[in-house]
Formats: structure tokens, sequence, C-alpha cells
């Protein structure tokens, strides 16, 4: 059942030697102590004889060894059924025995197999005879399968010592071939197994069905591997690669456990030097002042001491002289009287301030155990894009095991997908990638290193790189430039319109109505050939917004024919210039402009057939992007996000092309700022 291969010889050993003890049992609760049988068998032909009859019996389900008709698989230790034939009942692999049949012939082929029925000296044999099971040469073959007899119809091979016929036989009906497949159980079965057998109601094929059709899936099977061969390779090196870090990992993380247990112990004897030098401080300091104590208590003795000195002063008789001496004599004498009426040792023999209490570092070095793992970083999908560069940021929790280092790895992706990931080590928490192709799709994740411990994969995030070369421009602040609406940055990457006093003061002059215009700004260099990109965004607040591109000649048109919203040729009612760059369809036009605007984007319209407005109206991205193919003609508009194409249209591409912006009302554009290695990493603290 569970598909693998034992040789013969093999299945009978293991059989025997899974149940030997078993085999015991059975005989000694079957046989009286003192038998005479088991006296008169050697160990080793009792084991033959055990296992020829449990070959011969098949282990009846109703006998003493029903226990024995189950066989552990050596290579799954999966449990097998034998049934009644025991393991006659198999199933014979004879793929795996003509493999193996041809490398013995390649082995033998140094060792010829001799005749069997040759007098002596025998000849070197040519064929084998499987129904005679002999070896015969060239003549001995003729003279014993004479044309005209029954033997000459026998089947015979090359020189071969095994004489196994290569027929499969039903488990269940031990005299009938297999020659159909059962579909439900996978498995081989004979015409009597379908007619009444346990297959009776089950879907069976012809052999010649299940053949061709598993020789099919194999086929397909095998193709797919070796179609996958290189995959399995960088596979491989991965795997490899693995195994030398986890290798590296380990040492590394067997010295830090080293160096940690060797920072513990020259702690430990440090403080251990300490408290022993605390200690020996304080009991000297407690032995010399009870030794002066006792010192002094002896001289309070009768001949020593004061008492002695004091003695000898009472035996002075000059007058004066006692009285000098006797009056500090007397001061000594009364302070040795008062200390006797309270005694008091001038020290304490225990060591009470010397006791260490080293339970709570106990428990805790008896719970110590390996940190908690490294927190698993997570990529910042807002901050993290592609422009020129990829601009990669992670992040990790402040109140986590942090990691010191970590290592950005990232893949292209797309219909030749290679699994070989590309490294990166970074001390920071984000990178900046240069070498990326455009127009492709590249995954990234991150790990943290601490030491030997490292965190668990980020989320894969996957990126889009541009359609083409980024284009560098910044707003023009010469031609066509209104400085009275609109206000550039110091870095002219920035333009924002305000709707101010000069509008207003229009807007007061005209009584039906006043249409307002669009201001115009381009880019500060042109494009004349090839392909190009680039981005911007667009604040939400904007009131009205064109963005694309116009050629030079376009431009002067635009530039030249400033509109006044004092006269009444713009009167809003008037018809004159109410969208009309939206109204010229002609494919051959120089300029292409989309509307932005109340937080949409407009596409462009292809023809003059009135079309559905809502297919036209699409969210606004936060992140547009233009593509401009100078020698294709050809204008894209993308969600510089996602890199996903809103729409592509047609443009006449002639003498130099400039990206244009217009704004009506209040509104602002920023455009992309190409990353530079100036950009590299983000403060942690930020």
């Amino acid at each position: 059942p569970c598909q693998h291969s034992v040789c013969h010889k093999c299945v009978k050993e293991l059989l025997f030697m899974c149940h030997e003890d078993s085999f015991t049992d059975v005989c000694s609760d079957t046989s009286a102590p003192g038998s005479p049988r088991i006296k008169a068998l050697s160990p080793s032909v009792e084991r033959y004889e055990r296992i020829d009859r449990l070959i011969r019996s098949g282990s009846k389900r109703n006998s003493l060894n029903a226990k024995f008709t189950t066989l552990s698989c050596p290579g799954c230790q999966h449990d097998i059924e034998l049934g009644e034939r025991g393991i006659n009942g198999l199933f014979r692999n004879f793929t795996l025995e003509t493999i193996v049949e041809r490398y013995r012939q390649a082995a033998r082929a140094a060792t010829a197999i001799m005749c069997d029925l040759c007098k002596p000296p025998p000849q070197e044999s040519t064929k084998s005879c499987m129904d005679c099971n002999a070896n015969y040469c060239n003549e001995c073959f003729k003279i014993h399968h004479p044309w005209g007899t029954s033997k000459a119809q026998h089947e015979y091979v090359g020189p071969n010592t095994p004489f196994r016929p290569k027929i499969l036989m039903c488990p269940e009906h031990e005299m009938e071939r297999v020659n159909m497949y059962c579909e439900l159980c996978k498995r081989l079965v004979c015409h009597l197994c379908k007619l009444g057998g346990t297959h009776a109601n089950h879907k069976v094929t012809t052999m010649n069905t299940a053949y061709k059709t598993l020789k099919e899936k194999l086929s397909r099977g095998i193709g797919y591997l070796i179609s996958k061969e290189s995959e399995v390779k960088n596979q491989i090196s991965e795997l490899e690669h693995l195994i030398k870090r986890t290798e590296c990992n380990g040492d590394n993380a067997e010295e830090a456990a080293s160096s940690n247990f060797e920072k513990l112990f020259n702690v430990l004897e440090e403080r251990k030097a300490t408290v022993l030098k605390t200690i020996r401080n304080t009991k000297a300091i407690k032995l010399e002042k009870l030794q002066n104590q006792k010192e002094e208590y002896q001289g309070l003795l009768e001949n020593n001491g004061l008492v002695g000195y004091a003695q000898e002063v009472l035996k002075e008789t000059d007058q004066s002289c006692f009285v000098q001496t006797a009056k500090i004599l007397h001061v000594r004498i009364q302070k040795a009287a008062e200390s006797l009426k309270s005694f008091r040792p001038a020290a304490l023999s225990s060591f009470e301030d010397c006791v260490l209490d080293v339970s709570k570092e106990e428990q805790i070095l008896g719970n110590m155990t390996f940190s908690s793992a490294l927190e698993v970083p997570e990529i910042n999908e807002e901050k993290s894009k592609i422009y020129n560069k990829a601009f990669i940021c992670w992040q990790h929790s402040a109140d986590t095991l942090r990691a010191d280092t970590f290592v950005l790895e990232y893949r292209k992706l797309g219909k030749e997908d290679d699994s070989t990931w590309k490294e990166i080590e970074v001390s920071g928490t984000s990178q900046i990638i240069s070498d990326l192709e455009m127009n492709s799709a590249y995954t990234f994740r991150v790990r943290g290193f601490r030491g030997s411990a490292c965190s668990p994969y980020s989320k894969d995030v996957t990126l889009h790189t541009p359609p083409a070369p980024v284009f560098s421009f910044l707003f023009d602040d010469k031609c066509g430039y209104n400085k009275e609406h609109l206000i550039l940055n110091n870095k002219r990457d920035a333009v924002e319109s305000m709707a101010g006093f000069p509008l207003l003061l229009g807007a007061e002059r005209i009584q039906m109505g006043c249409y307002t215009c669009l201001d115009y700004i381009i880019g500060d260099t042109g494009i004349t050939k090839g392909k190009h990109f680039w981005a911007f965004y667009v604040e939400p607040y904007s009131y009205l917004v064109k963005v694309g591109v116009t050629s030079d000649t376009k431009l002067q048109e635009l530039l030249q024919n400033p509109r006044n919203t004092s006269s009444p040729r713009y009167d809003q009612d008037s018809g004159h210039d109410s969208g009309s760059e939206d109204a010229s369809f002609d494919t051959s036009q120089p300029f292409m402009l989309a509307t932005i605007g109340m937080r949409k984007f407009f596409l462009p319209k292809t023809s003059n057939i009135a079309s559905d407005l809502s297919n036209r109206v699409l969210s606004m991205p936060s992140r547009i992007g233009v593509c401009l193919d100078y020698d294709k003609g050809n204008i894209e508009f993308y969600d510089a996000d996602s890199m996903k194409c809103l729409c592509e249209r047609q443009i006449e591409c002639c003498g130099t092309m400039y990206p244009a912006f217009a704004l009506m009302g209040g509104g602002g554009i920023h455009l992309e700022e190409p990353f530079s290695l100036e950009h590299l990493e983000y403060p942690e603290d930020m």
C-alpha cells in the first residue's frame, strides 16, 4: 500500500526479526517447559524453521500466529496487512527487478556463467531457459530442446542465475493473472475480482488503458521535473547556503553562550572577592575591639594592670606626689568600676550584616533560558517605493528585543522566475537599491539579526519599476510662468496656484459671470527622442489640474493667447475656449493633457463620439506617472504607486516635447524627487 520496495530475502529476515519475541512467547505458551523438541533444535535451525513456517502458512488469522499478519515497512514504518498468503501475496516490482538485473548483468560480464549440463569441463553458457530453470551452451540447448517437441517452445533469455518467472498473479486468486486496474482502489486486479470479488462494484479499466494513462502521467511528471532542473539547482544552492549559515550561526550561538557564562563567572568572581574582603575586614575590626576590651579587663585583676599600679601608688609616702598621681588614677578606677556594673562586649560575635541572600539570584539563574525571539520587522509600504531607484523602509516595535543588523533580500518576478534572492546587509532601517531592471516586478523581504539569533522574514512586498528611465526636470520659472497666480518653491519642484485678488477683480468687471483661465507651467527640460517616465502628486484640495505633454509649437500658441477675464469673449456662455483641448481629437495633435480635479482623474477622450462619463472618471491616485515614447508617438498615464497603466493615447511627437501642467483655482503639484545616496537611511528614532 505504501509503494515501497524491499527484496524478498530481506522481507523474510525482517518479518522474523520483528516478531522473534512474539514467536518465543507463543512457543512458551503452547509447549511444556521441558519439551524435548525445544531442547533438540539448535537456535539457527529453529530460526530458519520459524521463517519457513511463517512463509508457508501465511500466518492464518485463525491460528495462534494471528498476530503476525502485519509487517512494518522499513521505509516508512507503515503497517501492511499480509493476508492469508503472507508475504507471497505482495506484488512484485518487475521494473525494479529489471533495473537490478541490468546491473547484475554488467557485474557478471567479467564472470562467465557456465553451462549446467555440459560434461566437465563445462562450456560458457549462452542461454537461460526460464521453463527448465537452467543455463545452456549452444550445443546443450539444441540437444535438450529439439525441434518438433514441446521444449522447443520454451522461453529463453541471456545467461542468468535467478529463474523467477515474470508473471504478476492476483493476491486474492493465486492462479489468476492480473489483467485489469481498479481506479477506486488504485491497484491491479484479475477478472474474478471484478466478477464476484471485492472489486465487483468498482470502476476498472483495461491494463492497456491504465498502462497508457500512467505512462503519460509519469512522462509529464518527469518532463516537468527536468524542465525545473535549474530551479531545483537554485533551491539546492539555497539549502546549501542555509546549511552553511546554520552551522555558522550555531557556532556563533555556542560562542555567544560561552561568552555570556564567562561574563557571569567573572561577575561572580569579582563579587566573591569583594564580599570575602568585606567579611575579613569586619572580622579583623571585631577581633581588635574584643582583644582590646579583654586586655582592659585583664588590667582590673590584682597585681595586674590598673589595680597593680594603684596598689603601688598607695605605697607612696610623699603626699604631694601621691595627690598628683592619685587624682588621675582615681578617675580611671571609677570608670573601670562603672564598666563592671554594666558589662557589654565591644563587638558582637555574629556576622548578621554579612549574610548573603542569593535566593532571588538562584531563582533567576535557575530560570535562565534563551531570550525571546526577535520581532519580525515590517516593511513600511507607504514609505517604500520605486522611482529611479528602489527605496525600502521597514520598522519594528521599540518595546521588544531589537536587532543589531538587518538583511534585505529581493528578487525579480516574471515568467522566468529566478528564485535566487539577492542579499544586502543593512545597519539601519532603510536601504536604496539601484540595480533594478525597468518595467519589472520585484519582491522584497527583510529579517533582523542580533548576534547568532535571527527573526523570521517579514511579509513579502512586491513593487514595480517604472516602464522607462526616469526623466529628471524642474519647473521652468521663465517660459510662460505667471508670477501673479503661481507660486514656485525655492527648489522649483513644487508649484501652487492661489485664487487671489486678480481673479476677484476680473470677476467684478463682468456682470453675467466669469470664466477663469488656466495658468500653464512646463518643465525646464525637453524631450527629443527615446522613452521617458516622470511622476508627481497633486494636492487633494486642487480644484482643476491638467497634466501631460505639449510640443514647443503648441506651447507658443497656448502662451501667446492669454485669457483675459475682463473680456466678454470669455463669457462662460459664449462657447469660446470651453475645453477646446478636450474637443480636438485628431490623432495627429502635438499635445495631450489629462484632467484632474475634485479628487478624480478624467481619462482623455479618444473620439468625438459621446461616451459614458462614468467610464472615463477614476479615483485620483496618490501619485501619478506619465510615460512618453517619443519615437513611437505614444503617451501613457500611470498610477505611480502600483505602476498600473490607467490609459494609453497616441500623440504626434514633433520638435521638442515638454512636460506640461496647468492649474485653475486653488491647487498644487509636487514633482517626485529622484532617489540619491544622500537619502540612504532614516535615523532609527524617526
